[in-house]
């Protein structure tokens, strides 16, 4: 990276929050009123990605460079810590965790850098002293639930608790989904939701074992139904067909129609 634009990019913020001449909305803000704008600005990062756009992503790295910029700016004005911490920490960090790329071990695919990423991180915890000894331990509450779910399952792995393969996954939802559809003849709601929570965890963890990532699947599956549902609306007013008007065969009927024309002109 260019010093010289970081440098200027360190400095732009420095001004911003200048208490006598800067920007009063930025002077105002703190760790947890900027929180919600870094998560916001990672996921529309993943959406450049998902979409392909290369300047966008461009611009939206730069955004979530910024986010980083702040909170290293507002930590230096309390004496915690500054921008060129959080570098060193970082590269200290990858350093430490890369021993195969900056030291002399041996690890030759990425199947055993990731033990080796987990046993490293299990020894930094041993040396912090932490209390929680467990191969969980720091699995960050503040991720998604999916995403957390997915490393728990991960780090679960490394001591061979896991399922061998994706279709034994597969039996485990059939399973717990007779499990929820019980619940939901019971009609206990707290039931409920725990068998859901349970079928969820599986999920994520039969996406884990299928190298999918759960969220990008999610995008995707919704930007297919929102496209499908803009073109039933669009061949309702071309029948003349009020959409609110329709039962749900009548809708489902629609639905259908369109899955086939776009299918059709998809393998066209």
């Amino acid at each position: 990276m260019p010093t010289d634009q970081l440098g200027r990019l360190l400095e732009i913020m420095a001004r911003l929050r200048d208490p006598e001449t800067g920007c009063p909305w930025d002077v105002e803000q703190t760790f947890s009123t900027i929180a919600p704008y870094t998560i916001e600005e990672a996921y529309e990062v993943a959406d450049a990605i998902e979409r392909g756009e290369h300047g966008d992503l461009r611009d939206e790295l730069g955004d979530l460079l910024f986010q980083v910029v702040f909170h290293a700016r507002m930590a230096e004005e309390q004496s915690l810590f500054d921008f060129n911490e959080v570098a060193r920490s970082i590269s200290d960090k990858m350093e430490r965790r890369h021993p195969h790329v900056f030291g002399d071990a041996d690890i030759r695919d990425a199947e055993a850098q990731t033990r080796n990423w987990e046993a490293i991180k299990q020894a930094e915890r041993k040396a912090r002293g932490a209390e929680d000894s467990s191969i969980l331990a720091d699995v960050s509450t503040g991720l998604p639930p999916i995403k957390r779910a997915m490393k728990l399952q991960a780090r679960a792995a490394t001591v061979g608790f896991d399922w061998p393969e994706a279709v034994r996954v597969l039996e485990k939802f059939r399973e717990e989904a007779d499990e929820l559809a019980e619940a939901i003849e019971s009609g206990d709601q707290n039931h409920i939701e725990e068998e859901f929570g349970d079928l969820m965890l599986v999920m994520s963890n039969l996406a884990r074992k299928l190298s999918v990532d759960p969220e990008r699947a999610m995008r995707r599956g919704n930007a297919k139904f929102e496209r499908r549902f803009r073109a039933m609306e669009a061949l309702a007013r071309k029948k003349g067909l009020s959409l609110e008007a329709l039962d749900l065969d009548g809708q489902e009927a629609l639905y259908q129609e369109v899955k086939r024309a776009q299918a059709a002109e998809e393998d066209a």
